[in-house]
């Protein structure tokens, strides 16, 4: 017979543990149904319903799968933490049985076992896989660079395109294959997290026993619990719920690489821009800012460590607000505004500390520590923020505009909110004001209904920007975006596929051609080390192109040094160069400055 306390218990012990400030604004219907006797589903099936039933019925043993999921759709309400615990019969009034206890602890399963994570996607997968690392190391685990040697293997997955989820149901099967035949006396448990964890928890915990546990992006602090709530009882479990607060703005993340000199920390999380294309808003949830004293607290540790670079990060980093008080830092309230004819399909909210003065008070903490940010959106780019890039010289002269399309009309299905027109005006204003800066880029061919002239002026803008690195996909549709439910994913593959290819050679033609004006010239450098396919010497440059290096020069310098560097040659991705000095970001402007300001 199902027991209705002990599953509302589970599901206690699980979410409280993960976040009563979340959870405790959680009021739902699902009470009502946990008092009024019906019986649960039984079916077996993981589809969360609303209410206690979604509770029963994940729950609920069919066969040999049973799962527990919870995400904003249900979940225990106030009343659930309200609720007197049920008694066993015979049980002294004084006494509580553990499993009848909402608010005790999932017992320790993770003390000394170890884990492996791969990460896939972008940076901000990178940044939230220190976070759960930091989260698992405080619980007892530790980290193991051999898969087969792990108790736990983690996925951090990117559901942004169909390909990148493709890749991980291909792992999913490998690692299958593994715990079935190379290890069945120790199976490792298999963790998939991050965005396709989102998007596809049912999907993931239904499969033939690929995965375990199932934890979206803002549930990492409860993946302790969720790991030994599979170890007890469950075959599959999942927390997926999505915060409308949490940043880890509390946690020091574990790097994955001790020894780089660069990191990326995260200021901001979430999208509220809703572009027809885009799922992040639905795997990551709404915007939300860390606050600027943790920030800026954590670059100056970072810049005590050595770290000699730090970029920013965020799906829409230039959209920044910070509205909490700050013992250090007064609200300034410059950079409010949005680019000239640019506007949003969302209220925009007044107030806060925005990401110009979140720049600006980064690049002060350390003027050796170089400065990026990414990805931002070119609505938000106010010349306040323009001129804190001009003004600070450790703040890099690259900035990623992200064109989507040229075309003017695909951009109003995309819900872009600017036009062709209005995206090369920002170009030309950001040259202006800032005339050594580059640009790199993202461009999707073969949108929903693209036409042939909407590709062709997506061409000719690459043609007049010239930008300098770009990042160039065909059209991948995703559920549960808007472009899902208005349009239809109407061009062909071979067509996507032939402007994609269009689209690249267009890149590297103008990239090639914009990169010899750097061919005969001096440049900074921060060295970074060898590559690791053929041990070359290399490091960035101020303009985010990776240099190679020669020269004596290099006998003397460690990772993390600045080098003085005479540029030999270009190609569309990268510069080669002698090293000529060891030197200082400081002392290297002072002695050749930046090109003369731009005015707005």
């Amino acid at each position: 017979m199902f027991n209705r306390s002990a599953a509302v218990t589970r599901t206690y012990r699980l979410l409280c543990s993960h976040d009563s400030r979340h959870l405790a604004r959680r009021v739902s219907t699902a009470a009502n149904a946990v008092s009024d006797g019906t019986s649960a589903a039984s079916d077996g099936t993981s589809t969360p319903l609303d209410g206690a039933s979604a509770i029963e019925k994940a729950v609920t043993r069919s066969g040999k799968r049973r799962h527990l999921i919870f995400n904003n759709r249900n979940g225990p309400s106030l009343q659930h933490f309200l609720a007197q615990p049920q008694r066993k019969p015979g049980a002294a009034a004084n006494a509580a049985e553990p499993d009848e206890v909402p608010y005790m602890a999932v017992s320790d399963w993770g003390q000394g076992r170890k884990y492996y994570v791969e990460v896939y996607g972008c940076q901000m997968n990178v940044s939230d896989t220190e976070i759960l690392m930091a989260v698992l190391n405080k619980a007892g685990y530790l980290r193991t660079m051999d898969a087969a040697d792990a108790d736990v293997v983690f996925l951090m997955t990117c559901a942004i395109r169909e390909k990148a989820e493709d890749r991980i149901w291909s792992r999913l099967a490998q690692l299958k294959a593994q715990r079935t035949k190379t290890r069945p006396e120790r199976a490792p448990m298999v963790g998939v997290l991050g965005c396709m964890a989102e998007r596809l928890k049912e999907r993931l915990l239904e499969a033939d026993k690929l995965v375990d546990v199932v934890c979206g992006p803002d549930a990492y602090r409860s993946l302790p619990r969720l790991l030994s709530l599979r170890a007890m009882s469950a075959d599959g479990v999942a927390n997926v719920m999505l915060s409308a607060d949490e940043t880890y703005a509390d946690i020091t993340p574990v790097r994955l690489d001790a020894n780089r000199i660069s990191v990326h920390l995260s200021v901001m999380r979430g999208c509220n821009n809703m572009c027809s294309f885009c799922i992040v808003p639905f795997t990551r949830g709404t915007e939300r800012s860390r606050d600027i004293d943790s920030i800026v607290e954590e670059v100056r540790v970072l810049s005590q460590q050595g770290i000699r670079e730090v970029t920013l990060l965020g799906q829409n980093v230039n959209s920044y607000r910070d509205t909490s008080q700050s013992g250090a830092f007064e609200t300034q309230g410059y950079g409010a505004d949005l680019s000239r004819g640019f506007s949003t399909i969302y209220r925009r909210k007044e107030g806060g500390r925005r990401f110009a003065e979140l720049l600006h008070r980064v690049a002060q903490v350390d003027p050796e520590m170089r400065v990026r940010f990414t990805s931002p959106h070119p609505k938000d780019f106010p010349d306040e923020l323009l001129y804190v890039i001009r003004d600070n010289p450790n703040v890099c002269r690259n900035i990623h505009l992200p064109l989507q399309s040229g075309s003017t009309s695909c951009l109003e299905r995309m819900r872009r909110g600017y036009s062709r027109e209005a995206f090369l005006d920002l170009v030309l204003h950001i040259r202006k004001v800032i005339p050594d800066v580059t640009f790199s880029t993202d461009v999707i061919a073969g949108f929903c209904g693209e036409t042939e002239a909407e590709h062709a002026d997506t061409v000719g803008v690459m043609r007049e920007v010239g930008f300098d690195m770009a990042f160039m996909f065909a059209y991948s549709m995703r559920e549960r975006t808007h472009a899902h439910r208005k349009f239809q994913d109407d061009v062909p593959a071979d067509a996507k596929a032939r402007r994609l290819q269009e689209i690249i050679d267009t890149f590297h033609v103008t990239a090639r051609k914009r990169n010899q004006r750097f061919v005969d010239t001096q440049g900074l450098v921060l060295y970074e080390g060898l590559t690791k396919r053929h041990a070359r010497p290399f490091g960035s440059d101020d303009h985010g192109h990776k240099v190679f290096l020669n020269g004596s020069v290099l006998a003397d310098l460690k990772p993390g040094d600045y080098v003085r560097v005479f540029i030999d040659s270009a190609t569309s991705a990268s510069l080669s160069a002698t090293a000529i000095k060891k030197t200082t970001l400081s002392a290297y402007y002072q002695q050749f400055p930046q090109p003369e300001f731009g005015v707005a």
